[in-house]
């Protein structure tokens, strides 16, 4: 599949708020207060990222999206990825690996001396793309969240 990466644009919120709330409730059975978090993180991106440290990436092929994913601060040493997410016509096409590639470049050049990210043990597909490339998980942690019980897992890698 051909598809490219470009920066996130303000006019890409809608759309991965929609994205991410509706995959989300139909896939795991996530209440309505999912889709607000991704609100608020996007909007906090919008209004206060740091270019030199931060930045998102929306994966396309035309006009049409296919995934996300952004590199945020932390800290001073360490980046987070936030929002990795790749549209089932785009899962096992590569998308989520140059989306994952463009986020470990880019906090390593950054100058961060390592990454983390939270996700769901039941995203076991990303579990394994973040296995492939270099990352541990470091914490795995029953908890109650977004109206289901879910494992939430840590990941990191130091570069």
């Amino acid at each position: 599949m051909e598809f490219s990466l470009r920066p996130f644009a303000p006019t890409d919120s809608a759309w991965l708020v929609a994205e991410h709330a509706t995959y989300y409730a139909q896939a795991e059975g996530f209440d309505g207060s999912f889709g607000p978090l991704v609100d608020s993180i996007i909007q906090s991106f919008l209004t206060s990222h740091d270019p030199a440290g931060e930045a998102g990436w929306i994966a396309h092929r035309g006009k049409k999206r296919l995934g996300s994913i952004f590199c945020v601060r932390l800290d001073e040493t360490t980046a987070k990825l936030r929002l990795f997410y790749v549209v089932k016509e785009g899962r096992g096409t590569g998308v989520a690996q140059a989306l994952l590639d463009q986020c470990l470049g880019f906090a390593r050049d950054a100058g961060y001396a390592g990454l983390t990210l939270w996700t769901h043990e039941s995203h076991a597909a990303a579990g394994g793309i973040y296995k492939r490339n270099g990352l541990t998980r470091t914490r795995a942690e029953p908890v109650h969240s977004f109206g289901v019980d879910l494992v939430e897992e840590t990941w990191e890698i130091a570069f």
